[in-house]
């Protein structure tokens, strides 16, 4: 891969003051911090965020609507203006921490050293073996009211979900729509008296198995179940299981939780000394805003350690 540029290349300098993996909203927060306090910096980004497919994003005051795509795009530009830091579109692929410093080696057979390491990566979705749910999912089956509650206000909803994971939803996405309907994708898991308030709150439980989501273009129609039942419904909450998108981290030596998120502290430092973490990888609050927050917390830690070990 080559190296996408705004200004004069120089990301083929070896030796960096810290290594981003993402260039996404975590990582290009970290990168302004840091590249605002003339460190060096190098991003590294294979170019397929999590989001690519959500027509729109919100809840980010002053971005209220704007494609994901576009945020980025524009985030990208004002980072690259501060000539310190640099970015290149290729693959983190290992990683290794030795005295001095780490080492990251990319997809492209490239090796670059830095004495901080950020990994601003995200999280891959595990999606369900449902037809259509994938070509759905950031469209209509969503995971956040927040981020896309109010577009998807007042209409026929589901929430694809079992449990306490369903039960959690339940009031936030009630407040939204009157006709809500929890589909449990097989035997229901709730308490007697979790039945009891869905219930009271007129909203239905189908323990059918769902096959497929039928759509158009993202935008779903029908569920079908396995009984070759439908139930037609134009939106839907979908909480997936995920995995970190690398194993980058714990290869080093960093500790996850037990939902699988890198452990980090109050200054986003993961239990690796030098290491750091920011974004969906490390809190489970997954927005955009938080991201850009969390990133910006570790350009300033990074850099006051910078600071002190040189003065």
């Amino acid at each position: 891969m080559g190296v996408t540029h705004l200004k004069k290349d120089n990301a083929m300098t070896k030796d960096y003051d810290a290594i981003i993996i993402g260039g996404s909203y975590a990582g290009l927060s970290a990168a302004m911090a840091l590249g605002r306090s003339l460190r060096n910096v190098l991003i590294i980004d294979s170019g397929l965020p999590c989001n690519r497919q959500t027509p729109h994003s919100h809840n980010f005051i002053t971005q209220d609507g704007s494609t994901p795509a576009e945020i980025s795009q524009k985030a990208k530009s004002q980072v690259l203006k501060y000539d310190t830091v640099s970015f290149i579109e290729d693959k983190a692929i290992k990683g290794r921490k030795e005295e001095g410093g780490f080492y990251v080696l990319t997809e492209s057979g490239k090796e670059f050293k830095a004495k901080k390491l950020v990994i601003a990566t995200g999280i891959k979705d595990i999606m369900p073996s449902i037809k259509g749910f994938s070509e759905c999912w950031g469209i209509s089956v969503v995971h956040c009211p927040y981020c896309h509650g109010y577009e998807i206000r007042n209409k026929k909803t589901a929430i694809i979900a079992n449990g306490e994971v369903a039960f959690h939803l339940v009031p936030l996405v009630s407040n939204l729509t009157d006709n809500l309907s929890v589909l449990t994708n097989g035997k229901a898991d709730f308490t007697s008296e979790e039945r009891l308030k869905l219930k009271e709150h007129n909203i239905h439980i189908i323990e059918k198995e769902i096959t497929e989501i039928e759509h158009e273009n993202g935008y779903m129609k029908n569920v079908v179940f396995d009984d070759g039942s439908t139930v037609h419904f134009e939106a839907a909450y979908g909480p997936l299981p995920f995995q970190q998108h690398m194993d980058i981290p714990e290869f080093i030596g960093c500790e996850l939780t037990e939902q699988g998120y890198i452990q980090v502290d109050m200054m986003q430092k993961t239990t690796v000394e030098g290491v750091f973490a920011c974004g969906d990888n490390s809190i489970r609050m997954r927005s955009l805003t938080n991201a850009i927050s969390a990133g910006a917390t570790v350009g300033a830690v990074v850099n006051m350690e910078l600071s002190k070990e040189q003065f």
